[in-house]
């Protein structure tokens, strides 16, 4: 069965991750993310001649309870494991160059499938290792994975 272009993955009413692979295109510009996400995640579309005016974004203060990340696969292939915020396993994908990851909620983990190049995307700043993430016992650490 063929990957869908564009996947939202859902858990009890939460989208754990959308994903956007390489060849996904449409005929309008789109924000697949809530208003009120700490992360806005959207596909944009632009004719010939449209301009978008020089600006700046504003200083605003914003209170932020939950990193959200982007990644963008540039080399390579892994495979992603998601899981809800019980840490259960829900499901994994592969994704390959060009494919783009948005991780909403829940937890993941990551084998590299071939040697990958990845972009990351996510809120600053930094608050370090310790206090940022929490590690689990996922099943990447299961062997023949």
């Amino acid at each position: 069965m063929p990957e869908p272009a564009f996947e939202k993955i859902e858990h009890q009413g939460k989208t754990i991750a959308i994903i956007m692979r390489g060849e996904y295109s449409a005929s309008e510009s789109r924000f697949f993310s809530p208003a009120d996400y700490s992360q806005q995640f959207g596909f944009l579309v632009h004719r010939q001649g449209h301009v978008i005016p020089a600006h700046f974004h504003k200083k605003i203060q914003r209170e932020i309870f939950l990193t959200q990340e982007v990644l963008l696969i540039k080399k390579g292939e892994i495979q992603v494991n998601l899981y809800s915020n019980e840490q259960e396993f829900l499901t994994r994908r592969s994704l390959r160059a060009g494919d783009i990851i948005f991780l909403c909620s829940g937890g993941h983990g990551f084998t590299m499938l071939q040697d990958s190049e990845i972009v990351e995307v996510k809120q600053g700043p930094y608050s370090g290792r310790d206090s940022d993430k929490e590690n689990f016992k996922g099943i990447e650490n299961d062997t023949g994975q």
